[in-house]
Order: structure tokens, then C-alpha cells, then sequence
């Protein structure tokens, strides 16, 4: 059983609709800080990213954050972290997050949680890394995109084995008992790629 010293959480920089989101980010930033794992995330203080952050803080965790020059304005990069990178690219960014990480989970977002999320997985396919990818998935929001994946392996356009990469629960609890046992096969063939 793997534990976890940090964790990456891709989230939107908006609230949403449905104030459920929010709950459930003020909701993981709490657990994560009463399990003394620490949060990674991008840096903002808006949004469900700013929920997270701050939950998290409250509750006594620590919380990273990692923000491009370009969007320390945009996104209103929080003063109050236990630290704050200021990075100057979104490449720059992602990578210091997976390396500062030991797992990677979505919470509801747009397309440039989708983005990390799905880049994430990509690098575990291909055994870049070897931390967990788990989708929380809220209120049903990822209901669709689950469905999605199912499909294209249905498809013979992701691999039956790689489906079962991303996993997925309705809670932060049940998510992460499932990433802390889940077995982490070597998929790349041909020389091992660098590690983050």
C-alpha cells in the first residue's frame, strides 16, 4: 500500500453552477490536510482552485502552488500558500507539479483540467511516471467523460488494458484507497523513458 506526502489537484479556476463543486473541493482540501498529505495545485486563489487551497490552509495543510508569470494576474495568484512558484510557461508548470507530486487527481473543471488530466495519464501509459491518476468524480460530472473512455476502448482506440489508468470514485475517501492499493504495470516498450 503507497502513501502519499503530496498530491496534485487539477480543478477548475472557476466555481461553476452548482454549488455542490465547491463543497466538494472545500471537502478534499480539508481531508487532504487532516491526512497530512499536502496539496499541489495551480496556484490561484479563485475558483475551485482558490476552495481547495484555502480549505486546505484552514484545516492546517500544506498547500504548493504552481503559477505561470502570464496568469499570476489572471488567476489571482495566492499570497497565503506555504509556497508559491512562480514558473514562465504552462510547460514549466505541469512538469514541476507532477515532479513536487506523488499521485494526480481531477475535480470538476474545464478544458485545462482535462488537459493536465489527461496529459497525466498519458505520461503513466507511457511509464514517465508511476503515481495513480484518479478522477473525482462529483455529482456525477464526469459522468459523460467515463462513458467516453468506455467507448474508445470499446473502439480499439485506448487499450483495454490502459482503461483502468484512470480511475475514478464519487468521494475523496473512497479515491483514495483505491489509488493508495491499485498495481501500476510497466506499459512502455523499448528503453525506459526519464522519471518525473
Amino acid at each position: 500500500m503507497r502513501t502519499f506526502r503530496r498530491i496534485c489537484i487539477y480543478c477548475g479556476s472557476n466555481k461553476g453552477l452548482d454549488p455542490h463543486y465547491a463543497e466538494v473541493a472545500r471537502a478534499v482540501g480539508e481531508h487532504l490536510a487532516r491526512s497530512n498529505i499536502g496539496v499541489v495545485y495551480g496556484g490561484g486563489k479563485v475558483g475551485l482552485m482558490g476552495e481547495i487551497a484555502d480549505a486546505a490552509l484552514r484545516a492546517g495543510g500544506q498547500v504548493f502552488g504552481v503559477i505561470p508569470e502570464k496568469l499570476r494576474d489572471v488567476e489571482v495568484g495566492h499570497d497565503g500558500l506555504t509556497e508559491l512558484f512562480v514558473v514562465d510557461s504552462m510547460h514549466a508548470r505541469k512538469m514541476m507539479m507532477a515532479q513536487l507530486s506523488d499521485a494526480f487527481i481531477a475535480l470538476p473543471g474545464g478544458f485545462g483540467t482535462l488537459e493536465e488530466l489527461f496529459e497525466a495519464t498519458t505520461w503513466l501509459q507511457l511509464s514517465y511516471h508511476r503515481k495513480p491518476v484518479g478522477l473525482l468524480n462529483a455529482g456525477g460530472y464526469y459522468d459523460h467523460l467515463l462513458a467516453f473512455l468506455d467507448h474508445a476502448a470499446q473502439q480499439g482506440l485506448v487499450r483495454p488494458e490502459h482503461r483502468p489508468l484512470m480511475l475514478s470514485a464519487p468521494d475523496i475517501v473512497a479515491l483514495l484507497e483505491m489509488m493508495a492499493v491499485v498495481e501500476i504495470p510497466h506499459f512502455y516498450l523499448g528503453h525506459a523513458p526519464p522519471r518525473l
